[in-house]
């Protein structure tokens, strides 16, 4: 039963690609892809270039080879061309074209997914039913922070209460922009991206390459430390001749108990991307962890793919890259920081799913508290501090149609979970009925007839969030929880500070595996986490 999913969810996301792949759309008239920016433009005559080298040559209507300037443009399902083409396309039939194509993807023909969901939601209920569970989510649920299917529910439906009014309220000042602007009629769906892009400029405007300047990896870098040192009481020292390095670009530090000066962690940082050498994205992984057994201690690897310095110049970051490296460095602290010394259960071992972004996303707030930021937010040549009006739209930014983004998440979390436990794939009712029943629910455009988002939700189908998929927004209403904490004993109250970071380091960070994270975080809030700390940091309360 166990090969037979593994098998199914593998042709899922074979279909998935192939349905994905084979849909294109060749721009040949510049008036078709006006509002695409440069980049987009240069990717879809690239993608032209290479999908259609091997045409002959003789071919009459063989059109010369493909320039960003003149065409032809290809474009396809894949997210880097079709999300451009969504938030910049000015032709709204077009938009409709590629917005209808990518809703029914793997939804028909060979590629059809719907027998495969069918199948696989059957196989789950019943190895769930001879594991002795009601369904596959009590399953799924049994090794992760939430107790049950109630209390995700409860989650759920408390969030939900406030980001469905409030959806509603961005969606009619999206509107009432857009016809502003000229738009006649009300919205389609394929043209909310368009809009919301449009908006987004005209409120948040700023150009994340032009701050490079302020963001520079050794002033990041020194304001990142400083909170840990601050919060944490620990003390990061770079020493790369301390072990051996697989890049001269490479850094290693030791970090050190504040108090005693002991050593008690390690990591290595590989900051700068390598193209053809290293993959992309950021990542932590655990080199050695914490284990009394064979005496190590805990070594950390953070990865990201930043810009290299270039000669006297030094690695300049964009803010998403400063707070991607943040976000990685918070996985990094509750790995070193843990006190747990069976190595199955210290640092991240055996976390549940649904509470290790708890410690990432914590981190990430604090570069959306201005005084932090301007502690090492300055630019790298004149010392001048990163202007307070940049400050402001980014953080505006952040929370920009917030609850519209809440909703979809809430809705694809749903799903999830009624698909996992009081849907009968043996029944009369489909999964395609329960789809339509939420979306009805959730969302404020009806969607279209041919959607089939199912097909294509390869998170629950070919990935590991099955009946997991919530998880996103319980470790996001943890971390707001948990930044909260700190907003109540006061942010700039040094004294107050140091008492909240030593607890989250002993509870949080130092708990690891070993105990529940349930009790864990009682034990540093006192309490159980509630949504209101998310929904005000949403700007929803």
């Amino acid at each position: 039963m166990a090969l037979r999913l593994s098998e199914l969810g593998t042709t899922f996301q074979n279909n998935l690609l192939d349905s994905t792949k084979a849909f294109e759309l060749v721009l040949t008239e510049v008036k078709d892809v006006e509002g695409l920016p440069a980049s987009a433009l240069a990717a879809a005559a690239q993608s032209y270039n290479q999908a259609h080298s091997g045409k002959s040559e003789k071919e009459e209507d063989a059109p010369a080879e493909a320039t960003p300037e003149s065409g032809p443009w290809r474009l396809t399902l894949d997210m880097p061309s079709y999300l451009p083409a969504m938030k910049h396309l000015k032709s709204s039939e077009l938009r409709e074209k590629l917005y209808r194509a990518f809703i029914s993807r793997a939804s028909s023909d060979k590629t059809d997914n719907g027998p495969l969901i069918t199948e696989i939601l059957q196989l789950r209920k019943k190895a769930s039913a001879m594991l002795g569970f009601e369904n596959y989510a009590s399953e799924s649920l049994a090794s992760k922070m939430a107790p049950n299917i109630e209390a995700v529910s409860k989650l759920t439906e408390d969030l939900f209460a406030v980001a469905r009014p409030a959806a509603e309220k961005e969606l009619d000042e999206l509107q009432e922009f857009a016809n502003a602007k000229g738009y006649a009629g009300k919205l389609q769906l394929w043209d909310v991206t368009f809009w919301t892009e449009r908006l987004k400029e005209e409120k948040y405007a700023y150009d994340e390459e032009a701050l490079r300047p302020y963001f520079s990896l050794p002033k990041v870098l020194e304001g990142m430390f400083g909170i840990a040192s601050k919060l944490f009481a620990v003390d990061i020292v770079q020493d790369n001749d301390a072990a051996e390095r697989w890049h001269p670009d490479v850094m290693f530090f030791k970090v050190q108990d504040a108090s005693t000066g002991n050593h008690i962690a390690s990591f290595f940082l590989d900051p700068y991307a390598r193209p053809g050498e290293k993959r992309g994205g950021a990542w932590m992984d655990d080199c050695l962890g914490r284990s009394k057994a064979v005496g190590t201690k805990p070594v950390a690897y953070l990865t990201c793919n930043g810009s290299p310095p270039v000669g006297s110049k030094p690695s300049l970051m964009t803010f998403s890259e400063a707070e991607t490296l943040f976000h990685e460095f918070g996985h990094g602290l509750q790995h070193m920081l843990t006190h747990v010394e069976d190595g199955d259960c210290a640092g991240i071992n055996n976390v549940e799913w649904d509470a290790v972004e708890l410690p990432s996303q914590f981190m990430e707030n604090w570069l959306y508290h201005k005084p932090t930021v301007d502690s090492f937010a300055v630019h790298y040549e004149t010392g001048e501090p990163l202007p307070a009006d940049v400050f402001e739209k980014i953080k505006g930014s952040r929370i920009f149609m917030a609850a519209s983004m809440m909703l979809r998440q809430l809705q694809f979390g749903d799903l999830d979970m009624k698909l996992h436990s009081e849907y009968d794939p043996d029944g009369t009712e489909t999964f395609l009925d329960v789809q339509r029943r939420l979306a009805a629910k959730y969302q404020i455009l009806p969607p279209l007839e041919e959607d089939r988002f199912l097909c294509s939700f390869s998170h629950i189908f070919a990935g590991g969030y099955a009946a997991g998929y919530y998880s996103y927004k319980w470790a996001e209403v943890l971390s707001a929880d948990a930044f909260a904490a700190f907003e109540e004993a006061g942010l700039d109250d040094e004294e107050a500070l140091r008492s909240v970071g030593r607890r989250f380091r002993e509870t949080v960070l130092g708990c690891g595996g070993g105990r529940h994270p349930s009790k864990v975080y009682r034990d540093f809030r006192g309490k159980d986490a509630t949504v209101d700390a998310l929904l005000r940091h949403n700007g929803l309360l």
